[in-house]
């Protein structure tokens, strides 16, 4: 028997969302808790704005200034288009890819606020972080189910 998928393309091009009620409350409580983050300027949301220009203060302080506040607002978008459409059934290509932004966004965040690592495998369950490492797990398989919903209709590679 096969998986049913989280996310499945109609025959309009539309997508079909397939969460269950404790998936949609849960995604939709956490875009606000990373938006308060935000307004804050926690230090977990650092990994969100990478430094452009490592070596040179004024060049970063340049970059700053000119991108900032569009990435800021690139961030913010994507976490209300989850808030806002995380109860929908059906949603657009768009609203889809704003859902991978905020998807990413709490990964950044919560994976900062983890400090997770390339080579974590085993959590151990009495680990005080084990439920956000599952959060973190869960958020992760939910955009690869993203990924693989907006690459559906691509051409598919190698000759035929």
């Amino acid at each position: 028997m096969a998986l049913k998928t989280r996310f499945g393309r109609d025959r309009h091009g539309r997508f079909q969302v397939r969460l269950s009620a404790q998936e949609r409350e849960l995604l939709a409580g956490l875009p606000s808790q990373v938006l308060e983050l935000l307004a804050a300027e926690d230090p977990s949301t650092r990994r969100l704005f990478p430094t452009a220009y490592p070596d040179d203060p004024k060049a970063e302080r340049e970059y700053r200034s000119l991108v900032g506040e569009s990435l800021l607002e690139h961030h913010r978008q994507a976490l209300d288009t989850l808030a806002e459409s995380v109860t929908a059934d059906v949603l657009e290509a768009g609203e889809l890819e704003q859902w991978m932004g905020a998807l990413e966004v709490l990964r950044l965040v919560l994976g900062t606020q983890l400090q997770v690592t390339e080579d974590m495998t085993d959590i151990d369950p009495d680990d005080p972080r084990a439920a956000g490492f599952a959060l973190y797990a869960y958020l992760s398989m939910v955009q690869d189910d993203l990924v693989e919903a907006l690459a559906s209709e691509l051409p598919k590679g190698g000759k035929e």
